[in-house]
C-alpha cells in the first residue's frame, strides 16, 4: 500500500464501473455523487472509489467564454435551440460586426431566365422552318433544272433526242410580199391613157395614167396576195389642188364608199406637179389573184392622174 493511500481497497481493485454489477453492488461500490463517475464529488474516503483526474462533465454543465459560479446550476440549453458554441461569431458579445446583405436583382439571381429561354426557342424553330423552306426550294429548282434540260432519265432505259428538223418547208417563213404595179403598166379602160409631160411621176420612164376625168374610164389590177385577209390599197394620185373621188371595186364587188382623191397637202397651187400625194382605202382581198378596179362613176369627180397602187398589211 503506498504512503498517502490507505483506502481499503487496492488500485488495481478500484473498479469504477463496480456499482454496476452485483458483486460490487455486495462489495459496498455506490454510484459517484455529483454527476456519475469521474465527475466533481466528494472527497476520497477510505472504502469509497477514488475519482479520476479527468474533469469530464455533465452535457450542459460547460460554459463557454465564462465559468458557473460555484453552486450555480448550469444554464440548460432548449431542444432545438442554436448552441453557442456553435453560433456565428458576430452573434457574441464583441463580435465581428455584421453587415445588411441586400438580394441580388432579379437579373442576377440564379433563377430561370424564361424570356432568354423563349427567344431562344423561337430562333431554333425560325433556323429549322427556313432550313426546310431552302430544301423543298432547292429539289424543286433541281427538278424543274432537270425537266428543262432534257437530260437523260436515271435508270436502264436511255431516251435519244431528235436532231432539229432540216425540211425547208417547216422553217420561218420570209414576211410575205405585197404586190406594188405601176398605174401605166395596168389594165386601161375608156378614155384613160399613158402620158410622162408631169414630173414627179415614180413609173417607169416617168409614165403615168391620165385621161380619168370622164364617166366610163377605168384602171384594172390583177394583185396576188399569199394569204386571205384585209389590207389595205394604197394609190399614188395628183389633182389640180382640188378634191376628188373615185369608185373601188374588188373582186367585182363596188365599196359602198368611194376612195377619196383629196387635197391632204392642202395645196392651192393647180399645176399638178406640185400636187403628188397619196391616200388609202380599206380592203378585204381572198387568197390568190384579185382583180382591183378604180373607176370613174356617175357622180365621181375624177379630175386626177395615177402613178402606182400597192397593197399593205393593216386593218
Amino acid at each position: 500500500m503506498a504512503a498517502g493511500n490507505d483506502g481499503a481497497k487496492t488500485p488495481e481493485d478500484d473498479d469504477p464501473f463496480g456499482y454496476l454489477y452485483a458483486d460490487g453492488q455486495a462489495a459496498g461500490a455506490q454510484p459517484p455523487q455529483g454527476g456519475g463517475y469521474g465527475y466533481p464529488g466528494p472527497a476520497a474516503q477510505p472504502g469509497v472509489p477514488r475519482t479520476s483526474y479527468n474533469q469530464v462533465r455533465t452535457v450542459g454543465e460547460r460554459q463557454y467564454g465564462g465559468h458557473a459560479a460555484q453552486g450555480q446550476v448550469p444554464h440548460q440549453q432548449g431542444y432545438g435551440q442554436p448552441h453557442p458554441q456553435y453560433a456565428a461569431p458576430e452573434t457574441y458579445n464583441g463580435g465581428a460586426p455584421t453587415r445588411p446583405v441586400h438580394p441580388a436583382p432579379a437579373a442576377q439571381r440564379g433563377g430561370p431566365n424564361t424570356r432568354g429561354l423563349l427567344i431562344g426557342a423561337v430562333a431554333v424553330v425560325a433556323v429549322v422552318v427556313i432550313g426546310i423552306t431552302a430544301a423543298v426550294i432547292s429539289n424543286t429548282g433541281d427538278e424543274n433544272d432537270s425537266a428543262g434540260s432534257g437530260g437523260t432519265p436515271t435508270g436502264t432505259s436511255t431516251q435519244v433526242s431528235e436532231s432539229p428538223s432540216t425540211d425547208p418547208s417547216q422553217s420561218a417563213q420570209p414576211p410575205q410580199e405585197l404586190p406594188k404595179q405601176d398605174a401605166a403598166t395596168l389594165k386601161l379602160g375608156g378614155s384613160a391613157a399613158l402620158a410622162k409631160d408631169i414630173k414627179g411621176a415614180e413609173g417607169a420612164d416617168g409614165a403615168y395614167v391620165t385621161g380619168f376625168n370622164a364617166i366610163g374610164s377605168s384602171v384594172t389590177w390583177q394583185a396576188d396576195v399569199a394569204q386571205a385577209g384585209s389590207y389595205r390599197l394604197y394609190v399614188r394620185y395628183a389633182i389640180p389642188a382640188a378634191d376628188g373621188n373615185a369608185t373601188l371595186t374588188v373582186n367585182d364587188k363596188a365599196n359602198s364608199n368611194p376612195i377619196g382623191l383629196k387635197n391632204f397637202i392642202g395645196s392651192s397651187d393647180p399645176n399638178l406637179e406640185k400636187n403628188w400625194q397619196t391616200t388609202w382605202a380599206p380592203v378585204t382581198l381572198k387568197q390568190g389573184m384579185n382583180t382591183i378596179k378604180l373607176s370613174c362613176e356617175q357622180g365621181n369627180q375624177c379630175n386626177a392622174v395615177f402613178d402606182w397602187l400597192e397593197i399593205r398589211t393593216g386593218s
